[in-house]
């Protein structure tokens, strides 16, 4: 059996969508068009998004027009820090008000599963006579209604300049230092159509939302219009053409201009391929995620303490598994630091409900448990100590009861996982990484097949499925959904 935490949306159906883009806030990423007379009064916004539990902009749409905050006619749509999504619009222009669900005081719709892909449609036709007809959004293939609104469109308002105007991806117009922080897969900007939901997706027969093809959809063939694009990420330049990250797959050639995007940032995590990463919705004591929850990092905290311990979105007792880690050290990588694999501790007093190692490499030693924690039995001792830049790789047999650890593709040493000390929540395993020192600091890269940093030679499991340093041996599959369904 495996556990994906929430789970929800990662099923797969009949068309797959290979590729998402990831965005860091940190780096400032953003994709950006200019538009041509595009219709400011009728169109339709639709992507998937796996966020990430920070404050993320997903879409901006419209003009700055003195370039001073809130100055300016606009449609930013983002989640806000309360993990309710909103969406607003200033009056740079007569009428512009649309409906505005404020993502920060509990009114927008809260999306608080950051281990799900979630797909959200906006569509707009001021044209409509009815009121609540001129603004309509969807959340996996669900009408939004009942959230507090200021108003909603007049009619034939015209939503934002058609000269002038430009569309972005992650970052804000309004507030150009919010930034989007998430993955976000299968972008839609259509020009001149108000589309339901029918024309993105559809249940599967398990009454999971997922993605159709464009024509395949219930609500039929998409008309992008003029300015309309659709965007897959399967290129990884940074120019703004067919090869880019904002290339353009519908016909139109409306290609995207990358800013603070790398290759990397190309994955294939997706809603058809779901792979785990660290959950932001466990206490991670004194760390922060970024890179789309890949790569944890320790923070002082205002004292010496630098303590964390982060767990997986996806847990297993079955199968065969393979992830890989990076050690990038602040500091002197401290002995009470550990990486491999883990599972839930909620019982643990001292760190509230938090993780607790299960088969560690701390310092020289591979270990069941570590410090105080478990029963710390050594397995091996004298081994090789890490360094900046290594990768261990984590070959975890449920079946077998057993781990094999390697480090930069030669083999390490192997544990035994014995489950007989164990709870039945706690022989669910899923990578770990933690730090119970002081002053000492290790922040780790998690790579379950969709790394935030460069590989140089790149292995796929047996299935095709992954994206590794090193092959991951004979047997041994990535953590992700289409794998899950397979064999956990």
């Amino acid at each position: 059996m495996a556990f994906l935490i929430g789970g929800a949306n990662s099923l797969t159906g009949g068309y797959d969508i290979d590729n998402s883009l990831r965005f860091n806030d940190d780096d400032s990423p953003s994709l950006a068009i200019n538009l041509s007379s595009p219709n400011t009064d009728k169109f339709t916004i639709s992507f998937w998004a796996k966020l990430t539990g920070a404050r993320c902009q997903l879409a901006a749409l419209g003009k700055r027009l003195t370039g001073e905050a809130g100055d300016d006619a606009s449609i930013n749509i983002e989640q806000g820090s309360t993990g309710r999504m909103g969406i607003s619009a200033y009056n740079g222009v007569a009428d512009a008000t649309v409906a505005a669900y404020n993502s920060n005081t509990g009114e927008g719709a809260l999306l608080r599963d950051y281990s799900a892909w979630y797909h959200l449609v906006y569509a707009f036709d001021t044209g409509q006579g009815t009121a609540a007809n001129r603004f309509k959004w969807y959340i996996n293939g669900v009408l939004q209604s009942g959230y507090n609104t200021t108003t909603t469109p007049a009619e034939d308002a015209d939503l934002f300049p058609s000269s002038g105007s430009m569309f972005r991806i992650g970052k804000n117009l309004s507030v150009e230092t919010r930034f989007a922080d998430c993955h976000i897969a299968d972008y839609y900007y259509v020009d001149g159509q108000q589309y339901d939901h029918t024309y993105f997706g559809e249940y599967n027969d398990n009454g999971v939302w997922i993605p159709v093809k464009n024509g395949a959809g219930a609500g039929g063939t998409i008309s992008f219009g003029t300015n309309g694009f659709h965007l897959e990420f399967k290129q990884t330049g940074t120019s703004a053409n067919a090869s880019g990250m904002g290339a353009d797959t519908s016909g139109n050639d409306n290609h995207l201009t990358p800013t603070n995007l790398t290759a990397t940032d190309v994955t294939t995590d997706t809603p058809t391929n779901n792979f785990a990463t660290y959950n932001s919705l466990r206490p991670n004591n004194q760390s922060t995620l970024s890179e789309g929850n890949v790569f944890v990092s320790g923070v002082t905290g205002g004292s010496t303490s630098m303590e964390y311990h982060q767990l997986s979105t996806i847990l297993v007792n079955k199968g065969k598994w393979y992830w890989e880690m990076k050690i990038t050290a602040n500091d002197t990588i401290s002995a009470n630091s550990y990486i491999g694999c883990g599972y839930w501790d909620d019982s643990d007093s001292t760190h509230g409900t938090t993780v607790q190692g299960c088969l560690v490499v701390s310092g020289t030693d591979i270990r069941r448990g570590g410090g105080s924690y478990g029963n710390n039995s050594t397995f091996q001792s004298s081994l090789t100590a890490p360094v900046q830049n290594d990768i261990y790789g984590f070959a975890v047999n449920c079946d077998d009861e057993e781990i094999t650890f390697f480090r930069n593709g030669s083999a390490h040493g192997s544990a035994d996982n014995d489950y007989s000390a164990l709870s039945p929540e706690q022989k669910l395993l899923g990578p770990y990484a933690g730090h119970g020192g002081s002053s000492q600091l290790q922040n780790i890269h998690l790579n379950t097949g969709n790394p935030a940093f460069a590989i140089s030679s790149g292995n796929a499991d047996g299935n095709g499925y992954g994206n590794f340093e090193f092959a991951p041996p004979s047997g041994y599959f990535a953590l992700c959904t289409k794998n899950l369904a397979e064999y956990g």
